[in-house]
């Protein structure tokens, strides 16, 4: 890893040994851990520690891994923390639940901790290059979002949209081909907890 402050990861499992298993590993490879044994623990972990990405199981006490990831990805402050989701559940719903969401990844039980550090890693590499191409334009097929001049087109032609439709498409053109919930993009855009029809949104 580089000379920069590593980078702080939070395990949240139930099961000690496989917990303790996941923290050597990520040690060894420079990171630093906190823990967190249930999900009440660890979103009172994600407020006073602030980890760069949480490594979060399914199956946990108090509060399952979907419900955690469902108010982090609720909340603004946490809405794009990355996160891995551990599951001893085959079943493919399951998976495609924790995606939807908001997960950026999933590890089935039983796995190589080697495996999952490794994971980690790729997910980090993928947000730094995120940072790296960070630009002030979008383009897709004929559509042009111009962030510095607050301006869009299609075909060449200025659409006008209102601050909140710049801002929501900004988003979606911002996460190609990931599903953004309703409460994700409620947050980003308009900031708090609007009321209005459920569903989720997409960009591809």
């Amino acid at each position: 890893m580089s000379a920069t402050i590593a980078k702080k990861v939070l395990i949240v499992e139930d099961e000690k040994d496989i917990l303790q298993l996941v923290k050597m590993y990520l040690e060894k490879e420079g990171f630093r851990t906190v823990t967190a044994a249930n999900g009440a623990e660890a979103l009172r972990q994600v407020r006073s520690e602030r980890p760069d990405l949480v490594v979060l199981d399914l199956m946990l006490p108090e509060i399952d891994g979907l419900e955690v990831c469902k108010k982090l990805r609720v909340a603004p402050q946490t809405a794009m923390l990355p996160i891995i989701m551990l599951t001893a559940k085959s079943e493919e719903s399951d998976t495609v639940v924790g995606l939807e969401l908001g997960a950026d990844d999933y590890v089935g039980k039983p796995f190589s901790p080697r495996a999952l550090v490794a994971r980690v890693k790729a997910l980090f590499r993928r947000l730094e290059r995120a940072d790296d191409r960070e630009v002030s334009a979008y383009r897709y097929g004929m559509l042009n979002l111009n962030l510095s001049r607050h301006e869009v087109t299609v075909n060449g032609r200025e659409v006008m949209l209102t601050a909140k439709e710049f801002g929501l498409l900004e988003h979606l053109l911002r996460n190609p081909g990931r599903v953004l919930t309703r409460d994700v993009l409620l947050n980003s855009v308009w900031g708090y907890d609007y009321q209005g029809p459920p569903g989720l949104w997409t960009y591809t």
